[in-house]
């Protein structure tokens, strides 16, 4: 597994399945500072006035942002975790129990941020046992995710990527 550096580089790399569920979770639960910019993104690849674009219906919308290959780094982020957020919970959660890190339905919870940061032994662990569960492919979509959003925390991903 080689880990993406960018989010934009990471969305690129994702199926068409995974791109329409992950536009569709983020139109979901948009954050407000963002859905411009997205929307942005849509009609400059779709070449669409921006008043057509405010109009789309909900399934245009999701189907063009997952369409846009390069969506700005900003909104290329919030794709890839809504993606996680919303279909792929449950390997969230997996993934923080076998770190013993605590969490709420795959979100760490603040006192996970006075545990010492997991080493690479416990990452290894950690990821195997997630590979034995879940499709290898999501899960290395994942760790790159997590690893971009906390580069700091998760530098251990990094080396067991290389």
């Amino acid at each position: 597994m080689r880990f993406e550096t960018t989010a934009t580089r990471l969305w690129k790399s994702l199926d068409k399945d995974e791109r329409l569920a992950a536009a569709a979770a983020f139109w979901r639960d948009t954050p407000p500072e963002l859905a411009g910019t997205a929307l942005g993104a849509v009609v400059r690849a779709r070449k669409l006035r921006p008043q057509v674009a405010r109009t789309l219906s909900d399934e245009q919308r999701t189907q063009a942002l997952a369409g846009v290959l390069e969506p700005g780094e900003t909104v290329a982020a919030s794709l890839l975790v809504a993606l996680h957020l919303s279909t792929r919970r449950p390997m969230l959660g997996a993934f923080l129990d076998a770190l013993g890190l605590p969490h709420e339905d795959g979100l760490l919870k603040e006192e996970a941020d006075a545990q010492a940061l997991p080493d690479a032994a416990r990452l290894g662990a950690a990821t195997d046992t997630l590979k034995a569960s879940f499709p290898p492919r999501q899960v290395d979509t994942y760790l790159n995710t997590l690893w971009l959003q906390d580069p700091e925390r998760w530098a251990a991903l990094a080396e067991l990527a290389s």
